[in-house]
């Protein structure tokens, strides 16, 4: 059908295989071959592509700062590693830093303001990165920030002095 056409349009372009694109979303591939929870299945896809094209463009705007000699900070939730890989591959080699600010989700929970993760835990928030949706870690990041054991002012000076022995900064 035509919404099975356009989204594997839209993926083509993400993947560079069928299989690949099987292997990441194996009960989509099952959805629009039977039918079987397509309409479910496609919004949730649609939602992922909208959260793939969003750090894209990001990446995009982040290179045009960087282009302009300017130390560029960009803070996304991107819970996918094609996804920050693909931004990565924006810019030229050394001018992405992946800082992984690592904290446990019982911690985020804590200093959560709004409640959000409450929400989530609760049903009441859908695909919440962490809770209800999943969140790869980063496999090599340049720089670790572990906000349950290092105060804002220590994680900072973590950052600078990253940047100073890269003669960034």
């Amino acid at each position: 059908d035509q919404d099975a056409a356009e989204c594997l349009r839209v993926v083509s372009g993400l993947f560079p295989s069928v299989t690949d694109f099987e292997r990441e979303f194996p009960s989509l591939c099952f959805a629009l071959a039977t039918g079987v929870g397509k309409t479910r299945l496609m919004g949730a896809f649609i939602s992922y592509l909208y959260r793939v094209e969003n750090i894209r463009r990001v990446g995009e705007v982040a290179k045009l700062f960087v282009d302009a000699g300017m130390i560029t900070f960009v803070a996304f939730i991107s819970p996918y590693r094609n996804d920050r890989e693909r931004a990565r591959n924006i810019l030229e080699d050394g001018e992405f830093i992946e800082v992984y600010v690592k904290c446990p989700v019982e911690v985020c929970e804590r200093r959560d303001p709004k409640g959000q993760y409450r929400k989530a835990k609760k049903g009441e928030i859908k695909e919440f990165t962490g809770v209800s949706a999943p969140y790869e870690e980063p496999i090599d990041p340049e720089i670790v920030l572990e906000t349950d054991k290092l105060a804002v002012e220590e994680s900072v000076k973590k950052i600078i002095r990253y940047l100073e022995g890269k003669r960034m900064i």
